[in-house]
């Protein structure tokens, strides 16, 4: 399924392709070293370890639907309580349910230790001396924001402007389950949507404001409550939603998801809680599918603020600039380091010492002039060493500075929609089966109703009967639509027709051109079974333009010929049923 290809022409054209191995110096600036965890729970006797969360969600659940034993209301309304803020509690929180509700460990029973937080990277080393610490990338993101002042320079430095990668990422779950939905490895795709901070609105925003979306904010996340529509206008209007960026993104991942084939009635968007926020973002957004499963986050749509940059700032300025059509005379503070103290107290250190003092904004120089003045050192991160180190009031000097400014610089905000491609599959393929009988009535057919854009095959092609004149205009009509670009399936094993129709349908083949003339065939449209007549020539221009969106197969049964094809048919039947 062409999701790459969805991904990049449905919301923007640049994409970017990064490593996967990501050295520490990069992760820990970003946070994930110390914050990318999960709350486990470990058997007491066996040692095997559980999601916290996991096991909490699971009893509830169990006795919310074992009707053998009634619980009270009460209970049953607790329940709901817990399930409804799961994502959002903490440690203590969790250890608490778990005891309270006595709680142990599914296979042996045992009790279980108070939950600990465990990091979901993947961790290696780099180079032949094993010295050097990498990960295995735990998103996409964090190589586009490295690179973002190459990817500024492409853009004409102007914002704002966006760039996407689709890739592998890696994630060390601590009990991988449901197929795709929980996996080590899997394929993402994410958006970095770089905005001026102090503008944060959207010029396509009026394309989608009058969207009516199932949209669940967090305070509306009670038990009993589910989610409401409301128009993306509004949401953003009221600060459900924080800005158009942000809103207009949430837009087009609902109409991306449902012009997948996604069922638009079990879609909702929800709002993370306080607690739940990634130690990254400013206000998220998950875009969750119902499924068998329950309801399964599939893609998140973040506003990181200018986190990210400001973080990997240490070693040179990640920022924009402004041109100002005035120049402004502006105070600032400006820290100078004082190099003959830095260089014996830092050593070989002091090039990134320095390097980093320089980098630090105005809020950053503000907050360590505080903390010099009051305690005469400060305790000072420096990224490119991965390490703190302590700065003394006489390394540096402090002062308010008169300049005249030609130009705004800032660190811009990042908008992230990121798109969990196995979820989505898993949960496009249960929403596009369903089952029909066949022409007896005694057996159900499986069938996929694929829609053509994402289809694996566009159209199956066959000779009606084993006949070589059949055969070579079959073969013929796959040349060219192999030479247009249509994949396709070619059938001429003499199998009866309704079997080759059932076993297409079963693999989501949306189209069936079957081959009973040398002049033409029949198009036969997977769901409705309806079919229409076209000439050789003609069939696959017709099932090229069906399979990429540019006509829908009501434009082509409702066409003018085929209209006409269908009353003389009729009548030639009622002729014949006459005689």
């Amino acid at each position: 399924m062409s999701f790459r290809f969805g991904i990049s022409t449905l919301f923007m054209k640049r994409e970017i392709d990064c490593p996967c191995l990501t050295p520490e110096a990069v992760l820990k600036a970003s946070g994930h070293v110390d914050k990318f965890t999960d709350l486990m729970v470990k058997d007491e006797k066996k040692g095997t370890c559980y999601r916290a969360d996991h096991l909490l969600k699971d009893f509830c659940n169990e006795k919310l639907e074992d009707q053998d034993r009634r619980i009270s209301p009460e209970m049953a309304m607790e329940l709901k309580q817990v399930l409804s803020k799961l994502d959002g509690l903490s440690a203590e929180e969790l250890g608490a349910c778990i005891k309270k509700y006595g709680i142990r460990a599914p296979e042996t029973d045992n009790y279980l230790s108070d939950p600990f937080p465990f990091n979901l990277m993947f961790q290696t080393t780099i180079g032949p001396s094993g010295s050097s610490i990498g990960f295995f990338r735990p998103e996409t993101a964090q190589g586009i924001f490295v690179n973002f002042m190459d990817i500024y320079y492409d853009n004409g430095c102007k914002l704002p402007f966006a760039v996407a990668q689709v890739g592998q990422a890696f994630r060390n779950e601590i009990s991988p389950r449901q197929g795709l939905l929980r996996v080590r490895e899997f394929t993402l795709a994410e958006i970095e949507h770089f905005v001026d901070p102090e503008d944060k609105s959207h010029v396509k925003f009026p394309t989608v404001d009058k969207l009516q979306l199932p949209m669940f904010p967090r305070d509306e996340q009670k038990p009993g409550q589910s989610a409401r529509l409301i128009s993306l206008g509004e949401a953003v209007h009221c600060k459900i939603v924080e800005n158009e960026t942000l809103g207009y993104f949430i837009g087009r991942v609902y109409l991306f998801l449902t012009r997948l084939g996604i069922d638009k009635n079990r879609i909702r968007f929800r709002q993370h809680l306080a607690k739940e926020m990634a130690h990254y973002a400013a206000d998220c957004w998950d875009a969750e599918i119902e499924t068998s499963y329950g309801w399964i986050e599939c893609v998140g749509i973040a506003d990181r603020s200018a986190y990210d940059l400001k973080a990997h700032s240490g070693k040179s300025r990640l920022e924009a600039h402004e041109q100002l059509s005035e120049p402004r005379q502006v105070e600032k503070l400006v820290i100078s380091p004082v190099k003959k103290e830095i260089g014996p107290a830092f050593e070989k250190k002091q090039k990134n010492v320095l390097e980093a003092l320089e980098a630090m904004d105005e809020e950053e120089i503000s907050k360590m002039k505080a903390e010099l003045d009051s305690k005469g050192e400060v305790d000072f991160f420096v990224c490119t060493l991965g390490e703190h180190v302590s700065i003394k009031s006489s390394m540096v000097t402090i002062s308010k500075v008169k300049t005249r400014e030609h130009q705004r610089k800032f660190t811009p905000s990042v908008i992230e929609p990121s798109f969990g491609i196995g979820r989505i599959i898993y949960c496009l393929f249960e929403h596009s089966f369903y089952t029909r009988p066949d022409k007896t009535g005694d057996e159900q057919l499986n069938v996929f109703r694929f829609n053509p854009l994402v289809a694996p095959f566009k159209c199956t092609v066959f000779p009606l009967i084993r006949n070589q004149r059949f055969e070579d205009v079959a073969k013929d009509i796959s040349k060219s639509l192999t030479a247009a670009g249509i994949s396709h399936k070619i059938d001429t094993t003499g199998t009866s027709i309704g079997k080759r129709y059932a076993r297409t349908d079963e693999l989501g083949v949306p189209f069936a051109i079957t081959v009973d003339s040398t002049s033409s065939v029949t198009i036969r449209e997977r769901d409705s079974k309806d079919q229409i007549r076209v000439s050789v020539k003609k069939a696959v221009s017709v099932v090229k333009e069906l399979s990429e969106g540019l006509r829908t197969w009501e434009d082509v049964w409702w066409s003018p010929s085929q209209r006409w094809k269908r009353f003389w048919r009729s009548c030639f039947r009622f002729i014949l049923s006459r005689n």
